[in-house]
C-alpha cells in the first residue's frame, strides 16, 4: 500500500477553506462524499525525482492511472482503492466530468511501463471533489 502523507502549507490552506472537515459535500454536484482532507506527514517522490511535501486524500472511484492527462494516454496502472492521494493538478483532455482537470498520483496497481511506477493521472469526474482543482492543491509544475 502507498504512502498517504501532505504539508504544512496544505494544511494551513484546509484549515482556511474547511477542507479537513470529514462532513459530507457533494460531488461534481451529484453525490455526497467525505471531503478531501489534506495531510501532513512524510514526502512523496515520483519516478522522475520530483518530490512533494503535501497531499490531498479524496474518495475515488477505481480506475486506471494514465501516463499523461489524455483520454488516449497510456494506462500505467490501476487504482483499487477508494480512497486515495494525489499531489497535484493539471490541465489535459476534456472528460465525462464536464471539465479538463486531472490529478497526479501513484497508481495502486502497475500494469503497464514499469519504469513509471505507476505514477500518472486520473481524470477529476474519478474523485469525490468539492469543486476543480481542489483549492490549496498545487498545479503540477510542469502543467
Amino acid at each position: 500500500m502507498k504512502r498517504r502523507t501532505g504539508g504544512a502549507l496544505l494544511a494551513a490552506v484546509a484549515a482556511a477553506t474547511g477542507l479537513m472537515s470529514t462532513a459530507a459535500v457533494p460531488a461534481h454536484g451529484a453525490v455526497a462524499a467525505t471531503a478531501c482532507v489534506m495531510r501532513e506527514g512524510s514526502a512523496h517522490t515520483d519516478w522522475t525525482g520530483m518530490t512533494w511535501d503535501a497531499d490531498i486524500l479524496c474518495d475515488n472511484a477505481p480506475g486506471d492511472v494514465r501516463l499523461q492527462s489524455f483520454k488516449d494516454s497510456p494506462v500505467v496502472g490501476r487504482m483499487v482503492t477508494t480512497r486515495s492521494w494525489f499531489v497535484c493538478w493539471k490541465v489535459g483532455d476534456p472528460h465525462a466530468g464536464g471539465n479538463n482537470i486531472w490529478y497526479y498520483t501513484q497508481a495502486d496497481e502497475v500494469v503497464s511501463r514499469p519504469t513509471a511506477q505507476g505514477w500518472g493521472y486520473m481524470p477529476a469526474v474519478m474523485l469525490e471533489t468539492p469543486q476543480d482543482p481542489v483549492p490549496g492543491l498545487p498545479k503540477c509544475s510542469w502543467g
